[in-house]
């Protein structure tokens, strides 16, 4: 486990004429539970943690930070909601010197049991959601821009916002992640072309994320053995157009030097929009 690079497959998705999509509930009968298809593609993913810098929010998208937690439960939704939403919060600022931060949403994932292939993180029998293999950003142009008024939902308060962004924040709430990290794709090797705007299907309403076919011109990094004290912080959308990071796609990989007998993966995600004044 102390190769600097490894080459692993990520799940790019093939370019198609047809609009994909999947759901985070059953599907209505005879409709697949995700639309498109998808390739595994050979890549170097560098560990970030031996580069010769630090990684930069604002340049490669994606930093990670000594974060300790007083959450003892991450499976308790009021704890994670009273208690780390705010330390999340306030990660958020530290890492991008925004000036106030709102988290709207977290989610925890555990890897299957029977180690499946990686998808796109359907929920499993015990209704947690499995890891998401599909390389993908959480926004997009449209639905980024959607996203302040449905967490400022006072119309004068948003409409003072002059640059916001949205950012994931993503730990292991169980002990160092060796069987399926998270890599994250270097915003700067990531070109306009490369991303395709995909219907993800809730109950009440559809959201808009990105996924990506494959560029030869990415750059993956992940952090080896990521442990629960620590959080990796990436850029979702900025609604600055130039000149900062704006998307990180990124995805759960299967590596290739993980033991067998490695623990099951769990974390949490936690997005969170950052105001900047």
């Amino acid at each position: 486990m102390n190769h600097p690079t490894v080459t692993a497959g990520l799940n790019y998705l093939q370019p198609s004429a047809l609009r994909p999509f999947s759901y985070t509930f059953q599907p209505p009968p005879g409709t697949p539970w995700e639309g498109g298809s998808y390739e595994l593609r050979p890549m170097p993913i560098s560990d970030a943690r031996a580069a010769a810098m630090p990684t930069d929010i604002e340049r490669e998208g994606f930093v990670l930070r000594d974060a300790p937690t007083a959450v003892a439960d991450f499976l308790d939704d009021a704890e994670v909601t009273a208690v780390y939403h705010r330390e999340v919060a306030e990660l958020a600022l530290q890492v991008t010197g925004g000036a106030r931060a709102y988290v709207f949403d977290h989610l925890v994932r555990r890897r299957e049991a029977d180690r499946a292939a990686l998808s796109f993180g359907r929920r499993a029998g015990d209704g947690k959601a499995a890891a998401n293999g599909r390389i993908h950003n959480d926004y997009t142009e449209e639905s980024g821009r959607r996203r302040l008024a449905m967490v400022l939902t006072d119309p004068g308060e948003a409409a003072a916002v002059r640059r916001y962004c949205i950012v994931n924040v993503w730990r292991s709430i169980k002990g160092p992640v060796l069987d399926t990290p998270l890599a994250v794709c270097d915003a700067r090797s990531v070109m306009a072309k490369d991303l395709v705007s995909a219907e993800v299907r809730y109950p009440r309403r559809t959201g808009e994320i990105y996924l990506a076919t494959h560029s030869p011109s990415h750059r993956w990094s992940y952090f080896s053995a990521m442990d629960r004290h620590e959080a990796l912080v990436f850029k979702q959308y900025d609604s600055q157009l130039g000149g900062v990071s704006r998307y990180t796609p990124h995805a759960a990989f299967d590596h290739p030097d993980a033991p067998a007998d490695a623990p099951l993966r769990e974390s949490i995600e936690a997005r969170c929009l950052v105001v900047f004044e």
